[in-house]
């Protein structure tokens, strides 16, 4: 295939640091026809070819029925007496993956099983297949993976039907909150790191492992999933303040409040939703070798964000582990 002769041409990152781990086509690699192929939709398939019968699953159908929707929805205002599963909360600089019975932490909610088994099949199939990955970010600067947006590709019926019953299920918390953009992330197993600490431009966030079962190595000290700081950026901060400048951030915000944190261990068909103005990022992870064993995400915006009033942490600062 092209892709392989051109991989060969590609030299290591360690000499590609004046670019960022990025790598610019030579003319031999247009001369074995990387135009042709780079950045193509060569496959798509969809979730009617897969499965024909999807849509008659119900209103609510790609979701797990068994969840107490309306437990969730209390969970989020820290009104629930149960949990839904466990969460972890942290004051250090490297959070904590060790899961144990926590209260609730408003405006953090975990929710295991969230989609049916024959979603999670389907979604997984989509974004293993389709060949609209198109965005890369700069490797040594941001990390090794690759994105696909709803605006470029990730807009089968089956992602826009997930979000509206995800909207119809949660109607509390996604009062007056649209679906404002959605994404999905691969990584590749020889990093260890993600997406750098960063806030989404939105009021609610949805975001779901879709990984395979068994592929997260589960190494001590690897967690695989997201820290959710609980500081949102000042209400005077602009986009570039807050998302440019993470020095910045860490000094200004998150450090006075003793880096306060909730962290949730990665695990396969499990979703983290939680404000989107809350600062986060992802844990280390370790994941088996081989495409189809990368950690993959999924997420949905829904909404306008709702900056801090002086960036302080919520729920009381939560400057206690709990």
């Amino acid at each position: 295939p092209i892709y392989e002769r051109v991989l060969q041409n590609i030299p290591p990152l360690t000499e590609l640091t004046r670019t960022k781990g990025l790598y610019a086509f030579t003319k031999e690699d247009y001369e074995i026809g990387i135009g042709n192929v780079y950045n193509k939709a060569l496959y798509m398939t969809n979730a009617d070819e897969l499965d024909p019968g999807w849509k008659g699953h119900g209103t609510t159908g790609l979701l797990n029925n068994a969840l107490d929707w309306n437990d969730i929805q209390r969970d989020w205002f820290g009104e629930s007496e149960t949990k839904q599963t466990e969460l972890t909360t942290t004051t250090t600089t490297t959070p904590t993956t060790k899961e144990s019975p926590t209260p609730s932490i408003p405006g953090v909610i975990i929710i295991d099983d969230l989609l049916t088994p024959k979603t999670l099949s389907l979604l997984r199939q989509l974004l293993l297949r389709n060949t609209h990955w198109f965005q890369t970010k700069t490797p040594l600067e941001f990390g090794k993976y690759v994105g696909s947006y709803i605006d470029d590709g990730l807009h089968d019926p089956i992602f826009l039907e997930l979000a509206k019953q995800l909207h119809q299920t949660m109607p509390q918390i996604m009062k007056g909150h649209h679906l404002k953009y959605m994404w999905a992330y691969k990584y590749d197993s020889e990093f260890e790191s993600g997406i750098n600490l960063h806030a989404d431009q939105a009021a609610v966030n949805v975001n779901m492992w879709l990984s395979l079962d068994g592929a997260d190595l589960e190494e001590e000290g690897y967690g695989g999933g997201l820290v959710v700081f609980t500081a949102k950026p000042p209400s005077d901060w602009d986009f570039e303040s807050y998302n440019t400048n993470t020095d910045f951030v860490v000094e200004e915000l998150l450090r006075p409040n003793d880096f306060a944190n909730v962290t949730v261990r990665h695990r396969p068909n499990r979703a983290v939703i939680f404000d989107s103005a809350l600062f986060h990022q992802t844990d280390k992870y370790r994941f088996k070798q081989g495409y189809e064993n990368g950690r993959i995400n999924l997420t949905l915006l829904f909404g306008e964000m709702k900056k801090g009033e002086d960036g302080g942490a919520i729920s009381g600062g939560m400057k206690q582990e709990l």
